[in-house]
């Protein structure tokens, strides 16, 4: 009995050790050695467990999820993320429960109370959603979303360019009609608004004009199969006129009678990413139609894209009061994101340049289906999602690479918050900052915890536009660099549209898209059950080369953290294969068998023997060959002994860079003190503290400098001015042995003494 079995467990572990699916078998297969054959055994599908919805809210809500997994029966016993729920199906689930339930449910409450029955019972406690998404009458002047008056304001400042042109195409195969093509593109265009929309401007103020009637060119061009490639990504690189413009373009290459290829090209200003697979269903749609001669019968659009942008502002309120929605968020970013970094310090090949050109390159990240396995494992252990295990390795694969330990990255969210748009195209996707502290060494599986409140606090403020939080906290602006974070990370999840068609046979194909927009994007799709990634990379700052290493480190990261949880942070490797032995051995150089530790001036003294006449020291008009440089640092080693100066002593030295420096600094060594050095320039309060804090047997200077130390008093130190000494002069000019020092040398005394700045201002 699954379900006693199910219960019994629940009795004796936590809820997050509990599988998710349970098989019944007859019997193990086992493979010819008698061990369990793991391949043999049956994949699980995700576990109903049903149950009798009790009350109106559990029933309904059930029957949303249903709806969303595709599943008939579901039950209020049933785990949201056990019958393969995600955050992005979390985000979708709290739109349908506000628009068929009327609640505002916040996604937080999704992962804290995945059982049904529970969420049910949040969704009646939730307050009611006082702003209702519906066609409402229009102003004279349509004003723009948010996030459309951000990328209006950048096409103004920097030009038109293809930076946010969003590609897609197909390879057709078999007989087209394509007069059926070019009105299906008509009927999407006069379906969606949001592609019939052009941007005006009346004194520096936009609005949104939509067009009554509006017609798609398909542009037809012959083409060879072995430039389809160059010429989609010349068509991806036109930038539109969003004045002037359509914002969607149709382009069709006949590659032979019964072989095109079809591209569309829509500005970012009119779609994202969910809304592209929208409009090649719709499109599909409307060709089938259109090629028996009928008319697409669309299920009608509830809202257009303008109702949105209206809707937008009402929802959010006014900033100036604390208590509308945007000013609550407005605050919850303002903390934060307070004091983070405005630019993480990359691995770059090369520096930011003045006028960045937007160059891009991309490399893929294979994600092996075992690692992928691993990481949902460990995503329901700690009651995460698959996004928040990526989100902390490529956290912790900055860190480890120099970014530092407060790591900020992007990712976009639907920002479809209402399930009236669920069929609607347009740009509604919205990006959040997410800010992960990775201070104190933490383990993988205490940086997935982290990431995991980190991303909850994000979504349950997502409703703040991108645009408008870069307004408001106004970060350091350099042209060409995303203000607030550089790199992004995004999660698809695969629901993608198809141009589905009777005759034609369709193959998707990749369009090289010429700009990026962040220094790195780190892209994950899901396909068919299996997960494929992307890294896209300024190719201003890097390196091909570099980006496959952070594509393989990340990786390695992932494999290594999902593997021990328990590993900190800094345990985790993020060195390629071979690369450790080629810093241990092939940067090392020869190897050479060394003789027993010597010490510095012991070396220097057989190196004087050798080439006495050699210059050793130069200061551009002087020079001191080594005979001299160890004469006169022999002087003052025998000066400092006859002071008591010797191993574990300190003697200090006031002076500018010149040779006389670098003979006293040998002179010390020789005598076997450690020597401090002083900075002539600093303030007389400094000299003093440090002089007599460190207490030194004698300080060397100039007679010039020598007035800039007043605290020699209080030191009890011996002044010794080596340009104006008796001393000196008198010394013997041959090298001390260790007979003659306070005690013999050894390579492990100290050799200088240093004095930080210290955190509290005292040295």
């Amino acid at each position: 009995d699954e379900e006693a079995l199910r219960r019994h467990l629940f009795a004796v572990l936590p809820d997050y050790m509990v599988p998710s699916a349970i098989v019944v078998l007859d019997a193990l297969p086992l493979t010819a050695n008698g061990k369990v054959d793991r391949k043999a055994l049956p994949a699980p599908g995700p576990q109903v467990r049903g149950g009798v919805s009790g009350t109106p809210e559990e029933a309904v809500l059930c029957g949303l999820v249903g709806e969303l997994l595709g599943m008939e029966r579901v039950g209020p016993e049933d785990d949201f993320f056990a019958l393969g729920g995600h955050s992005l199906l979390a985000a979708r689930l709290v739109a349908r429960v506000r628009s068929v339930l009327g609640r505002v449910l916040g996604i937080r409450s999704v992962f804290e109370a995945p059982r049904l029955g529970d969420l049910a019972e949040r969704v009646r406690q939730a307050p009611r959603a006082t702003h209702v998404l519906t066609a409402t009458e229009r102003p004279s002047r349509l004003p723009l979303s948010f996030a459309q008056a951000r990328l209006w304001f950048l096409d103004r400042l920097e030009g038109a360019d293809a930076a946010y042109n969003i590609p897609l195409a197909a390879r057709l195969s078999g007989r087209l009609d394509v007069a059926a093509l070019a009105a299906a593109l008509d009927d999407v265009v006069m379906r969606h608004e949001s592609l019939r929309t052009l941007l005006k401007d009346d004194g520096g103020e936009p609005y949104q004009e939509v067009l009554e009637q509006a017609h798609v060119v398909l542009d037809r061009r012959i083409c060879e199969p072995d430039a389809v490639d160059a010429m989609l990504a010349a068509e991806a690189a036109r930038p539109f006129d969003l004045a002037c413009d359509l914002p969607l373009r149709a382009v069709l290459l006949e590659l032979g009678p019964d072989d095109h290829v079809l591209a569309l090209v829509v500005h970012h200003i009119a779609t994202d990413g969910w809304s592209m697979g929208l409009l090649l269903d719709d499109l599909a749609k409307a060709y089938r139609a259109r090629a028996v001669g009928e008319a697409p019968d669309y299920d009608p659009l509830p809202v257009h894209y303008a109702d949105y942008a209206l809707w937008q502002r009402a929802l959010l309120g006014e900033e100036a009061d604390p208590e509308s929605l945007i000013g609550r968020q407005i605050n919850h970013w303002r903390t934060a994101l307070a004091g983070a970094p405005a630019e993480l310090m990359l691995p770059l090949d090369r520096p930011r340049p003045a006028r960045p050109s937007r160059r891009a390159g991309r490399v893929p990240i294979d994600l092996p289906s075992t690692l992928v396995v691993a990481m949902e494992q460990l995503a329901r252990v700690q009651g995460a999602t698959f996004f928040m295990i990526l989100h902390a390795a490529v956290s912790g694969l900055l860190m480890r690479l120099g970014a530092g330990d407060d790591i900020v990255i992007g990712t976009p969210v639907a920002g479809r918050g209402d399930a009236a748009l669920d069929r609607l195209v347009g740009f509604f996707v919205n990006t959040l900052v997410l800010r992960l502290d990775l201070g104190g060494d933490p383990d993988f599986g205490a940086l997935v915890a982290r990431s995991r409140e980190v991303c909850l606090d994000a979504y349950m403020n997502q409703d703040v536009p991108f645009e408008r939080l870069v307004e408001v906290l106004d970060p350091p602006r350099v042209l060409g660099r995303q203000p607030l974070f550089q790199t992004m990370l995004v999660l698809n999840s695969g629901a993608e549209g198809s141009f589905a068609a009777p005759g034609l046979k369709t193959q998707p194909l990749s369009v090289s898209v010429p700009t990026a927009k962040f220094d790195l994007c780190f892209t994950f799709t899901e396909e068919d059950g299996a997960w494929r990634g992307e890294l896209e990379y300024s190719a201003e700052l890097f390196d091909r080369a570099s980006a496959e290493g952070l594509a393989a480190r990340l990786i390695g990261v992932l494999e290594q953290g999902v593997a021990d949880p328990d590993q900190p942070l800094p345990k985790l490797s993020v060195l390629l294969p071979g690369e450790a032995s080629r810093l241990t051995e092939d940067f090392a150089g020869p190897r050479r068998s060394l003789p027993e530790p010597a010490t510095l001036p012991g070396l220097f003294e057989a190196q004087a023997a050798r080439t006495p006449k050699a210059i050793a020291l130069t200061d551009g008009e002087r020079s001191l060959d080594y005979a001299g440089l160890e004469a006169a640092a022999n002087r003052i080693a025998w000066r400092l002994i006859g002071l008591g100066a010797g191993p574990e002593t300190v003697v200090a030295l006031a002076f500018d860079r010149s040779i006389e420096m670098v003979t006293a600094v040998l002179g010390v060594l020789k005598a076997g003190a450690a020597y401090l050095p002083l900075d002539p320039d600093l303030p007389a309060e400094r000299l003093d503290f440090l002089l007599s804090d460190a207490r030194p047997q004698a300080v060397l200077t100039t007679r010039v400098l020598a007035d800039r130390l007043t605290g020699l008093a209080e030191a009890d130190a011996t002044l010794i001015a080596i340009d104006d000494d008796a001393g000196l002069d008198a010394a013997p000019d041959h090298a001390p042995m260790d007979a003659d020092r306070v005690a013999p040398l050894d390579p492990r005394h100290p050799a200088y003494l240093i004095y930080t700045s210290g955190s509290t201002g005292q040295p």
